[in-house]
């Protein structure tokens, strides 16, 4: 279960509410929540009562995993945590190719090769027909 820290809209229309929760990844962003994490509500003119947030669970689920989304991790920049999260390693800029590699390119081209051959003989037996059929018609023709 891959546990995501983001936000649930709530309020009305053109008046947004949001809870912080944690939540699996797979759930729909207002549906079920493992956690409530506090209240961020972005039309409040102080900054202090902005964002209402439960530090210590939100550190709780940080340590065991939760990635925070890009608004939630603002959020807890601000209050002083941050989000350690785990560098995808890239690998598709391999410098040699592997084995497996080498050998579907050399059967590609040994293919590749046979077919060139294939192509040729039979480009010579089409040839060697059209000359025979031309030499045969040639000699009925003197009559």
């Amino acid at each position: 279960m891959a546990v995501v820290l983001r936000l649930r809209r709530t309020g009305r229309k053109n008046l947004p509410c949001f809870r912080i929760i944690a939540t699996d990844s797979r759930f729909p962003r207002d549906g079920r929540l493992l956690e409530s994490l506090g209240l961020y509500d972005p039309l409040r003119k102080d900054p202090q009562t902005r964002v209402q947030l439960d530090l210590e669970r939100a550190k709780h689920w940080i340590s065991k995993g939760a990635k925070p989304s890009d608004i939630v991790a603002s959020i807890l920049r601000k209050r002083g945590i941050t989000a350690v999260v785990p560098k995808i390693r890239d690998r598709g800029s391999r410098t040699g190719k592997t084995k497996a590699r080498l050998h579907r390119d050399e059967s590609r081209a040994a293919r590749a090769k046979a077919k060139a051959a294939r192509l040729l003989e039979s480009r010579k037996k089409r040839r060697a027909a059209k000359k025979a059929a031309a030499a045969a018609g040639a000699e009925k023709k003197p009559e």
